[in-house]
């Protein structure tokens, strides 16, 4: 065959006509005149490939990764093959595959965290068994368990809820039960009725207030910690902190039973609550404040004491 490049002409046997072609570096559209394989089976896709094959035919490669890995990530092919994969996913643009593919290598897996798929459910207002329909749906389709199951939701709940975390008052507090059970109670026990109110029944889950409280510190432990880093304070001070707090009752309307055949009584849900509206800490001779509520009013930051049904 004769060379097409400019300036060579040169004439080469068949069979070495490609070697020849790739010495040509100047020419930037030497593909055009690549040399085509006629002869033989055509080489099939890597990944069409049985196991054997593909081991085969990376063998080479193999060897070099394994040398790279050894010399530059203590002997670690696995990351080295993992990192790869990423990059050649995130250079063709499929950022999914790649996202999916990082959870699982840092052991996530696919699948949503208990405590969000709780908050999916308190957000959208699913009951439970909805929940548990859309999560048996969602694995059945995609064959993956993206949802988490019903009891990783009620464990994750545990941990929201007054008298999960330990703790000990120093000085012990007066007048303060050390049993942190909750149980249902008659939320109206111990309020003195007046003349004008009329007899009503309550069912209330009450629960302890320093337990509560506690509840509510641990929940807010980040911002804490951010406010004394943005007061360039230590993370470990002893305190005395002072934390003020808001209590505040708000009736939660009308929850009677909308349809059905049931009586028509004007149930209503009343939440005992407080806010915590802000914490300071004495350092030295001043004090310092390094948490303040943005929104002392919302909802979002009530923490709840006693939750009634009257």
């Amino acid at each position: 065959i004769r060379c097409p490049v400019k300036e060579c002409d040169e004439e080469i046997l068949h069979g070495k006509y490609g070697q020849h072609l790739s010495g040509h570096k100047e020419m930037k559209e030497g593909e055009l005149h690549s040399y085509i394989n006629k002869g033989g089976r055509p080489r099939q896709h890597l990944l069409s490939l049985t196991r054997r094959a593909q081991k085969h035919r990376l063998r080479e490669l193999k060897r070099q990764v394994k040398a790279f890995a050894e010399k530059e990530e203590g002997g670690d092919i696995k990351a080295v093959c993992m990192t790869l994969f990423l990059l050649a996913l995130r250079a063709k643009n499929e950022h999914k595959q790649a996202d999916e593919l990082e959870a699982i290598m840092q052991g996530r897996g696919s699948g949503l965290h208990p405590a969000v798929c709780l908050a999916i459910r308190i957000n959208t207002f699913l009951s439970c068994s909805q929940y548990h329909k859309m999560y048996r749906t969602v694995k059945a389709v995609t064959g993956r368990q993206i949802f988490q199951p019903l009891h990783a939701l009620r464990t994750a709940e545990k941990a929201l809820l007054p008298g999960y975390h330990p703790f000990e008052w120093n000085p012990p507090l007066k007048n303060v039960s050390t049993n942190t059970e909750v149980g249902i109670i008659d939320g109206l026990s111990g309020l003195p009725l007046s003349v004008d109110d009329y007899p009503v029944d309550t069912i209330a889950k009450r629960f302890r207030y320093d337990a509560a409280l506690v509840c509510a510190l641990k929940d807010m432990e980040e911002e804490i910690l951010e406010g004394m880093k943005a007061k360039n304070l230590d993370d470990y001070l002893n305190g005395p902190f002072t934390v003020v707090i808001k209590e505040s009752c708000d009736g939660m309307g009308d929850v009677s039973e909308k349809h059905g055949s049931g009586p028509a009584v004007p149930e209503k849900a009343v939440r005992f609550s407080f806010t915590v509206m802000n914490i300071s800490i004495t350092h030295g001779n001043e004090s310092k404040r390094i948490f303040e509520e943005v929104k002392p009013n919302s909802e979002l930051c009530c923490k709840p004491l006693c939750l009634m049904l009257a």
